[in-house]
C-alpha cells in the first residue's frame, strides 16, 4: 500500500514538472473529478437543487461549475436563494471542492509555469529571433574583454551579444556582472550549448549574425582542435542551409602558437572565404602584443572605457642620425616570450640602421634553460637564422660584446647579416648577481633604449623581479613590463603613487646638481591579464586593405599622384580594396596587416624626423618629402625582410636568385616561388631593382592612408 502511494506522488511530482501541456491536462482532469463529486454531493438534495435552479433561472448543470469557479459562489446563493438545510451542506462541500483543489491547482500551474519560465532563462534555455548580433562560441575568462570590444564597436548602441556555453549560464552570468556594466548586461543572452552542436546553430540565428567569435575555454585539452572542427561545422551548416545572410567574419581562437602561426601562411579555411566570410585567427599573447606595441594602450579595469597608456620602447622616435638602438628583454621562458619577442620582430624597425648596420633592434631572452629556449627557437625559425646570426652567453659577467659567442645556421656570414633584428639568448638566473650586473650595465647604457618584460607563467615571481630590480632601472626610468594573470589595480596605483615629479639632488664632479624625476615604480607596467586580453584590429584591417590597394595598382603606376587617389569616391575605393582583399591568400593578407601594425613605429620616426614631440600629431596628414620617403621605404623593405623570413619564406640560394639569372624569373615563375617559400627579394634595399617601387608606393601615400581610416594609430 505504502508503495501504491509513492508510485502516486513520484508520478504526481513527475507531471507537475514537466511541460506546460501535461500540467494543463492534469488540471483538466481534476476539474472533471470535482465536478462528478459535485454532481453526486447536490444530487442529495433531490427537488430542492432543481427547485432552486428553476427559481433563479439557472441551468441544474451549470451550478456544480459556478460552485467550482467562483469564489463567492457559496456567498451569493445564501443570500440571493435562501439556500438551507441539505442544499447548504452540499454546496458547501461543492463549494470547499473548489477552493481547496481547483483554485489550488490552477494556482500552482500559473506559478509553476512562471518558475519553469524564469528557471529555463537562468539557464539559458530560452531562444530568441536575433538579427545583427554578435556570436559568442565557448566560455573563457578573455570573454569580458571580446564583450566590451564588441560594444566598443558596435554601431548600434544597442547590439545584442549571445553567448553560446556549456558552462552553467548563471556561473557564466556572475562571471560577467564582475567585468561588464550592469546596463549592457540587459544586451547579452547567455544560451546553453555547444559550439560543436549543429542544432543548436538554428536556436541562435547564426546565419543572420554580424560576427562570430570561436572562443572555447583555452585551458582544457584539444582546445584548437575543438575549434577548427566548429569552423568547419559552422562552413558546413552555412554552405547546406544555403542562407542568403550569413556572418561577414569568423574570429577563431587558437593557444598553441605553432596551430596559430599555420593558420597564418595555409589556406585550410579557404571555402570560409569562399563564402565572402573573412576568417581570422586569433592568438591571446599575439593580442597582447599587439597591445603593448601597436596600440600601446589598455582598458583601465573600474573603468573600461578609458585607455591607460603604454610606453614607447623607442624614446620619443629614431631619427636616422639616432645613434641609439632598442633593445627589449624577455625575463622567463614562456608562450609569452616567445610571442612577444616575434611580434616586435615584426614592428620595430628604424631608419638609423641604414647609415650604421650595427643600430640593430635586440631582443634578449634570459632564462636558466636559455639553451633549451634557444633549439626550439631556432627551429621554428630556422630560415631567419639561415640569413642572421643569434647571440649566445652562458656567463653573463662578459662585458664585451665581441666575446659573446656568435652562431647562425648559414656559414656565409659576408652575403648574410644584412637584417636589422638580432636575437640574444642568455642562460642564468635572473636574481644572480651577473645577471643583475648585466640589468646595471644596460640601464646605464646611452646607445639603447631598454625596456624589461617580466613574462614568467609565476606571477608571484614576476611581480618580486619588478619590485627588487637594481637602482638603475628605475632611476633611469626603464620601463618595466610585469605579466599578471587578472587585473587588479594594485600595480596601476603603485605606479600612479609614484607619478608625480620630484626634485633630485646629486653631486657631479665636486658640483651640486638638481634634476627632476619620478618615484622609484613609475615606470612599472602590468600587462597579460586574462579579462583585458582581446584587442580588435579593426583600425589596422582598413590600413592593410588600402596597404594591399595601393601595392595592386603600384604596378601600372595608376597613382602617381595622391591626387589621382582623391579623385575616386570614398565608396568605390572601399568597394575595390574589399574585392582586392577578399582575392588575397591568408599569407598575403598577414603581410599587409604587420605592414600596417608597423605604420606606427615609421610615424614615430616621422615626426622625430620633423623635429615635433611624439605625440604631436599635428604634421601627421602632411605628404611626405622625397627624403622622407625614401628614408621609410628602405625601413619598410628591413620590415618585410622579418615578416618573410618568419613567416617561414627563405631566401633564394644562388642558383634560384633571379638577381644572378635573370632567365629564372622566367623558367620558375611567381607563384612556384611562393609555393615553394622562396622569395628572391630577400635582400638589403640597397640591392634591389625596380621592385622598391612597392616599398615606396606605401610610405609615400602614409599620410593618405591615416587620412582615410580617420585614427592618430
Amino acid at each position: 500500500m505504502k508503495c501504491k502511494r509513492n508510485r502516486i506522488k513520484l508520478f504526481v511530482d513527475r507531471a507537475l514538472s514537466e511541460s506546460l501541456l501535461r500540467q494543463v491536462g492534469i488540471l483538466a482532469a481534476v476539474l472533471l473529478i470535482a465536478l462528478i463529486i459535485s454532481f453526486v454531493c447536490l444530487s442529495f438534495s433531490g427537488y430542492e437543487w432543481r427547485r432552486f435552479c428553476s427559481d433563479n433561472d439557472l441551468s441544474p448543470w451549470l451550478l456544480p461549475i459556478y460552485l467550482l469557479i467562483d469564489s463567492n459562489a457559496l456567498n451569493n446563493l445564501y443570500i440571493d436563494g435562501h439556500v438551507h438545510g441539505w442544499m447548504l451542506m452540499t454546496c458547501s462541500i461543492t463549494y470547499l471542492i473548489g477552493i481547496l483543489v481547483f483554485h489550488g491547482m490552477i494556482i500552482g500551474v500559473i506559478t509553476n509555469l512562471i518558475d519553469h519560465r524564469v528557471q529555463a532563462h537562468r539557464n539559458g534555455l530560452l531562444h530568441y529571433a536575433k538579427s545583427g548580433h554578435y556570436i559568442v562560441m565557448g566560455y573563457d575568462d578573455m570573454v569580458p574583454s571580446i564583450i566590451h570590444d564588441i560594444f566598443m564597436r558596435a554601431k548600434d548602441e544597442k547590439v545584442d551579444v549571445l553567448l553560446l556555453t556549456s558552462v552553467d549560464a548563471n556561473v557564466v552570468r556572475e562571471k560577467l556582472q564582475r567585468s561588464v556594466a550592469r546596463d549592457k548586461m540587459e544586451q547579452i543572452f547567455v544560451t546553453y550549448g555547444h559550439r560543436m552542436v549543429k542544432d543548436d546553430y538554428a536556436d541562435i540565428h547564426l546565419e543572420t549574425a554580424e560576427e562570430i567569435f570561436i572562443v572555447g575555454n583555452r585551458t582544457r585539452p584539444a582546445h584548437d582542435a575543438i575549434n577548427v572542427e566548429c569552423v568547419d561545422s559552422i562552413r558546413t551548416y552555412l554552405t547546406e542551409n544555403q542562407f542568403q545572410q550569413r556572418p561577414k567574419r569568423i574570429t577563431c581562437v587558437f593557444e598553441d602558437l605553432d596551430t596559430y602561426a599555420a593558420f597564418k601562411t595555409t589556406e585550410i579555411f579557404r571555402e570560409i572565404s569562399n563564402l565572402n566570410i573573412e576568417f581570422v585567427p586569433y592568438n591571446f599573447y599575439a593580442g597582447w602584443a599587439q597591445q603593448l606595441f601597436v596600440n600601446r594602450s589598455y582598458h583601465e579595469k573600474n573603468n573600461p572605457d578609458q585607455d591607460l597608456k603604454y610606453p614607447l620602447v623607442c624614446g620619443n622616435g629614431i631619427t636616422p642620425e639616432d645613434h641609439k638602438h632598442v633593445h627589449l628583454v624577455f625575463v622567463g621562458t614562456s608562450n609569452f616570450a616567445d610571442t612577444l619577442a616575434m611580434e616586435a620582430a615584426h614592428v620595430f624597425h628604424f631608419p638609423n640602421f641604414e647609415n650604421d648596420n650595427s643600430r640593430r633592434t635586440r631582443i634578449t631572452f634570459i632564462e636558466r634553460n636559455a639553451d633549451e629556449e634557444l633549439k626550439l627557437f631556432a627551429t621554428r625559425n630556422r630560415h631567419f637564422f639561415e640569413v642572421q646570426p643569434y647571440l649566445y652567453k652562458e656567463n653573463a659577467s662578459v662585458e664585451d660584446s665581441e666575446s659573446v659567442e656568435t652562431k647562425m645556421l648559414a656559414q656565409d656570414l659576408e652575403s648574410h647579416n644584412f637584417l636589422d633584428v638580432e636575437f640574444e639568448f642568455i642562460k642564468g638566473d635572473v636574481f644572480s648577481s651577473e645577471i643583475q650586473g648585466l640589468f646595471k650595465r644596460w640601464a646605464a647604457d646611452e646607445n639603447q633604449y631598454l625596456s624589461i618584460f617580466l613574462t614568467s607563467d609565476n606571477q608571484r615571481s614576476n611581480f618580486v623581479m619588478g619590485m627588487n630590480m637594481p637602482d638603475e632601472i628605475y632611476d633611469n626610468a626603464v620601463p618595466v613590463f610585469i605579466r599578471q594573470d587578472r587585473a587588479d589595480d594594485f600595480a596601476t596605483n603603485l605606479r600612479n603613487a609614484d607619478n608625480e615629479e620630484i626634485n633630485y639632488y646629486f653631486v657631479q664632479e665636486g658640483e651640486l646638481n638638481e634634476k627632476d624625476r619620478k618615484g622609484r615604480y613609475a615606470h612599472i607596467y602590468p600587462f597579460g591579464m586574462n579579462d583585458m586580453a582581446y584587442c580588435s584590429d579593426e583600425p589596422f584591417l582598413k590600413r592593410a586593405k588600402l596597404i594591399n590597394y595601393l601595392y595592386c595598382n603600384s604596378a601600372d603606376n595608376r597613382f602617381p599622384d595622391m591626387a589621382k587617389l582623391d579623385e575616386i569616391p570614398v565608396g568605390t575605393l572601399w568597394a575595390e580594396a574589399d574585392k582586392a582583399w577578399r582575392g588575397l591568400k591568408v599569407a598575403e593578407k598577414w603581410s599587409s596587416r604587420y605592414s600596417a601594425y608597423g605604420l606606427s613605429c615609421k610615424l614615430d620616426s616621422l615626426r622625430a624626423m620633423r623635429g615635433l614631440d611624439v605625440d604631436d600629431t599635428s604634421q601627421d596628414l602632411n605628404p611626405l618629402t622625397p627624403s622622407e620617403i625614401d628614408c621609410l621605404a628602405a625601413v619598410e623593405h628591413n620590415r618585410w625582410n622579418v615578416e618573410r623570413l618568419l613567416m617561414g619564406y627563405r631566401k633564394a640560394r644562388p642558383q634560384e636568385d633571379r638577381y644572378n639569372y635573370p632567365a629564372y624569373k622566367t623558367e620558375f615563375n611567381k607563384n612556384n616561388r611562393k609555393k615553394l617559400y622562396i622569395h628572391p627579394d630577400i635582400r638589403p634595399y640597397k640591392d634591389l631593382d625596380d621592385i622598391r617601387q612597392y616599398d615606396i608606393e606605401i610610405v609615400k601615400y602614409l599620410s593618405w592612408i591615416l587620412k582615410m581610416t580617420k585614427t592618430k594609430h
